[in-house]
């Protein structure tokens, strides 16, 4: 039922002895009813709003209105692989690694509780009265950027270097998060960083990216469509840098032409943190902050991380922009809240209560648990040093990480009572006949201060020895937490750092058993001069809080690794272009032509793979057919394992600089041992167009080779231990 109050204020006014009454506005309550439409309901209400209020709602933290019955709230939250800087909460594995599981079920899974912890804490901060940032249910996750360079610090927040692994991944994770309610979020999602961003981070808030038609279209927009289109994510991020000349936050093809125009999005853009005062004093673009609060409102942001809107009467008394335009601005962001139920009285929300039990869960636990041990990518077994026996008499766990909460975070993390480190996790798992021994050996990143140091020799008298080096968000991250990190938070090279190179090797020199290699990073890191003195290499990534238990389940056999790499790991730097260049030539499995040390999509098991009799419904298509693929998958091997299979396509003439190959569909199935499984594949004409090198997509006629197995096709990847894969030639008609 509408609501229509009148009310009356009566103030008393001591001044030189006069006493007034002052009448209050009439305010209309009606945008509480449910029963009318969104639209409706925002209209109602923030057309009660005076200018300078409105404007007040356009940052980040938006004050309270009280006479509008509307609450304060800070739109700035994190969620990234658990909720984030909000005290309590599970911390699943780092984005890097939920790509590296080729599990979009998995990763639905994940933002799913995530969410559901995120309510959980929303609902008692509510009535604890705690409205501060973090504390809110707008998450600015996924980042779905395109990890292009494996300098790039912050690459570990994203799901890899592959558009479609980034889109079916990121799909999943705003559907986890958003929840499934026709009326109601969960939470809200929001894409990042839009466009074309991806390093350097100590160039972030200067550069200009200008990517050819063919490389905007090809590889850097295809997430941020899907997001948007398949996902209905409902915030966007605009990135701090410019693309073609205009600040993201400021571009009208961005934030107009192409995501409100041509994709029909409906939610709210954000600039990052601090982006709109940089489009004055860092990009130069404008000379003042008014006049870049103005570009950036009149382009399509609808809210400022950072204060500069508060220019925004300044603007308009100006002339630069219209108190229409602040209205339309302020309206979207109040659709988001009103889709959150933030201004619902009624029952009819699913997500009012939800109780604190659901805050660090044992299903929770248990579920970053699996996808720990889902992540983990196996890329060496010489002679099957893996796994080891549980009864294993003088087991040795060494090196600067082994016993390293940090390093199982990543950056953005939440805060957990349950972290298990690798070394927790491997005590628990191996006998307790065993004499496990522990030292670290190494500092992280600088030499050792003494030079004294017992623990090469301590894998001289060990039947086996687990070294856990690598990096960590501190290393590795955003231009200001990475405190580690030389370069701003990037790298200037992929190798270890030098002090544990060495002793890796020493190691090597000494030891009795075998030399086991966990690595934990975001990103690839080179393995020359170590790869060959490792009997076993396994990547942890950043595992979250149960990543010493799952390293210690693939190392003992519980569980078969079955992670897939989700980003080449070039064998060193030198075979990177320019970090700066933002073209794609020679860049990612699509169009690197050397030789990588880890080709992407690799990732061995316990057992071993065949895929056999490739089937295609027709090697000749027109633009109107669809494409049948099927493959036999058999697991001749000892072991029950999981396995992704991989599709993908490559045309056998190329005179159009398109991808040498791309990754046009994946499943991941599960394989008990001497089974065949039928893998099929249905692709659309659309699925089968490229990207001309006018940015447009079309049906290009010719041969094109289909190509299926378990990584990306190259002789590297048979030699490194992954299936011959199958292919056959299909004619584009």
């Amino acid at each position: 039922m509408n609501r229509f109050i009148k009310s009356k204020i009566v103030v008393v006014l001591a001044v030189f002895g006069v006493i007034a009454t002052i009448n209050a506005q009439n305010v209309d309550f009606s945008f509480e009813n449910t029963e009318l439409s969104i639209d409706k309901r925002v209209e109602i209400l923030v057309s009660q709003m005076t200018l300078e209020e409105k404007i007040e709602q356009l940052r980040n933290g938006a004050p309270a209105i009280p006479r509008l019955n509307v609450p304060d709230y800070d739109w700035w939250n994190e969620a990234l692989h658990g909720v984030a800087r909000n005290g309590k909460a599970t911390i699943f594995p780092q984005g890097i690694g939920i790509g590296a599981t080729f599990d979009p079920v998995l990763a639905e899974k994940v933002a799913s509780a995530i969410s559901t912890e995120a309510r959980a804490k929303y609902i008692i901060s509510q009535k604890h009265g705690n409205h501060s940032k973090y504390a809110g249910l707008t998450f600015w996750t996924p980042n779905v950027n395109i990890f292009r360079d494996p300098r790039w610090g912050r690459g570990q927040e994203t799901y890899g270097e592959d558009p479609l692994l980034t889109s079916k991944i990121g799909i999943a994770f705003v559907k986890g998060l958003q929840g499934n309610d026709p009326n109601y979020l969960k939470s809200a999602a929001c894409a990042k960083h839009f466009a074309v961003h991806s390093g350097p981070e100590s160039m972030r808030h200067h550069f200009n990216a200008e990517p050819t038609q063919q490389d905007l279209y090809e590889t850097y927009m295809p997430a941020f469509e899907a997001l948007v289109k398949e996902a209905k994510v409902e915030g966007v991020m605009a990135a701090y840098n410019a693309v073609y000349g205009k600040p993201a936050a400021a571009s009208e093809f961005l934030l107009q032409d192409v995501l409100r125009d041509e994709w029909n999005f409906d939610g709210y853009v954000t600039s990052d943190c601090g982006a709109i005062s940089g489009i004055s004093n860092k990009l130069k673009y404008v000379k003042t902050p008014v006049e870049a609060a103005a570009v950036a409102l009149q382009a399509g942001t609808n809210l400022n991380c950072g204060n500069t809107y508060k220019n925004l009467k300044k603007a308009i008394d100006q002339g630069l922009i219209t108190e229409e335009l602040v209205h339309n601005r302020t309206k979207q962001l109040f659709k988001t809240r009103f889709r959150l139920g933030m201004f619902d009285k009624s029952n009819t929300n699913p997500y009012l209560n939800v109780g604190p039990e659901h805050i660090h869960s044992k299903e929770h636990v248990a579920l970053a648990r699996e996808a720990a041990q889902k992540s983990i990518v196996l890329l060496k077994n010489k002679n099957n040093t893996l796994p080891i026996s549980k009864d294993v008499k003088v087991p040795y766990v060494t090196g600067p990480f082994a016993n390293s909460a940090d390093v199982l975070m990543g950056s953005y993390y939440g805060i957990s009572p349950g972290i298990v480190t690798v070394l927790a996790g491997i005590a628990d798992a191996v006998s307790l006949s065993s004499s496990l021994n522990y030292r670290s050996g190494a500092l992280p990143f600088h030499k050792n201060i003494n030079p004294k140091n017992w623990a090469p020799n301590v894998a001289a008298e060990s039947d086996v020895t687990i070294c856990v080096v690598g990096l960590s968000a501190d290393r590795e991250g955003e231009e200001v937490d990475a405190i580690a990190a030389e370069y701003v938070g990037d790298k200037i090279d992929l190798k270890l750092p030098q002090n544990q190179i060495d002793y890796v090797q020493t190691m090597a020199k000494k030891k009795k058993g075998p030399l086991v290699l966990v690595i934990a990073s975001g990103s690839p890191v080179s393995l020359e001069g170590i790869e060959e003195h490792c009997d076993a290499i396994i990547q942890m990534w950043y595992p979250g809080e149960q990543g010493g238990n799952a390293v210690a389940d693939v190392l003992f056999g519980d569980i078969s690794p079955s992670g897939h790499l989700p980003i080449t790991f070039p064998k060193n730097v030198e075979q990177l272009p320019s970090y700066e260049d933002y073209s794609m030539k020679g860049r990612t499995y699509k169009y690197m032509t050397e030789e990588p040390m880890y080709p992407f999509g690799f990732g061995l098991t316990y057992s071993k793979t065949e895929i056999k009799n490739l089937k295609l419904s027709n090697t000749k298509l027109r633009k109107n057919g669809t494409l049948e693929v099927s493959v036999e998958v058999t697991n001749v091997g000892n072991y029950d394992i999981d396995e992704v299979v991989q599709l993908y396509v490559s045309p056998k003439e190329n005179k159009d600089n398109l991808p040498l190959q791309s990754l046009k569909a994946f499943k991941r199935i599960t394989l008990a041992k001497g089974i065949t499984k039928t893998v099929s594949f249905t692709l659309s004409a659309e699925e089968l167009k490229v990207i001309d090198t006018k940015g447009a997509k079309v049906w290009r006629k010719g041969a094109y080779k289909i190509i299926v197995g378990n990584a990306s096709p190259s002789k590297q990847s048979v030699k490194l231990g992954a299936a011959i894969p199958q292919e056959q030639i299909i004619y584009l008609k």
